[in-house]
């Protein structure tokens, strides 16, 4: 991670603008703070990708206020609508319209956490493989360069994470989606944290997944009520909790919950002013 940040702020002087792309699910967490202090007044579009997967309301709840921020563009898009991805370029001319009307290349450096959904942004640009795809985070290792056309090239950068996540909430909601590797984390701890925050948010969608016939009253009880449709039982009718927070992730995590959003604005809102409130206590 650091060899990836030297190299970007290496490079930034050379670039017009900056692509950011977001989790539509949580473009807050997913959102690296470096950028915003390594990017200066340079133009920034604010890429929301896997909008398919995301709770449309909220997520143009997040486009607003994204793009109320000086120089600040939004984009949401989704693999399964190619032409919303297709907008980038225009958008690029947009925020750059100096070297637009004077036909220049436009440099845009392209950058977001892993498994962000960058390089398939990237192929859906340039129309074939040109950047490296997986579902694994960290699959891109060093810069490229790519022309997707005349007038834009695209600064391709490693999916980077920043050293600390101050709030903790954001560290949840990133393994939660799959962007902090399984192993960094206590599986179950992540789990508990996202039942907690589906039942309060989206109670139905677990109801109709999950053919629950009462809504349980805790955590706890949503885990050990999977376990039991799911297969999740050990000899003697205990609760596999871990199986259980397997199958609650990876139904989360494939969209196989339906629509749903980890945060809104209020919600972060919230949440940076309790973490003011608790920096400005600590000794």
């Amino acid at each position: 991670m650091h060899k990836a940040r030297k190299q970007i702020q290496e490079n930034l002087a050379r670039v017009d603008l900056i692509i950011e792309v977001l989790d539509a699910r949580l473009p807050h967490s997913s959102e690296n703070p470096l950028v915003s202090r390594l990017r200066g007044d340079k133009p920034c579009i604010k890429v929301l990708s896997k909008s398919d997967l995301a709770d449309p309301e909220t997520t143009a709840q997040w486009q607003h206020y994204l793009g109320v921020e000086k120089g600040v563009k939004t984009l949401a898009i989704t693999t399964e609508q190619p032409a919303h991805m297709r907008q980038l370029p225009e958008l690029c001319r947009k925020l750059a319209p100096g070297k637009a009307k004077s036909q220049r290349t436009i440099n845009a450096m392209i950058l977001g956490i892993p498994n962000a959904g960058k390089s398939t942004l990237i192929n859906t640009l340039v129309g074939k493989s040109a950047a490296k795809v997986g579902n694994e985070p960290a699959v891109t290792k060093n810069q490229q360069r790519i022309k997707v056309d005349d007038q834009l090239i695209l600064w391709d950068t490693p999916g980077m994470l920043w050293p600390k996540i101050e709030n903790p909430n954001s560290g949840y909601r990133l393994a939660s989606t799959g962007a902090i590797k399984v192993t960094a984390m206590d599986f179950e701890d992540v789990a508990f944290f996202a039942a907690e925050y589906l039942l309060k948010a989206y109670p139905e969608n677990l109801r109709a997944r999950f053919q629950l016939p009462q809504m349980p009253a805790s955590e706890l009880e949503l885990l050990e009520s999977i376990a039991r449709r799911r297969g999740g039982l050990r000899p003697g009718g205990r609760v596999n909790l871990h199986k259980a927070a397997e199958v609650l992730l990876t139904e989360l995590r494939s969209g196989a919950l339906g629509k749903v959003s980890l945060e809104t604005p209020a919600v972060i809102v919230a949440e940076q002013a309790l973490l003011a409130t608790q920096q400005q206590q600590d000794p």
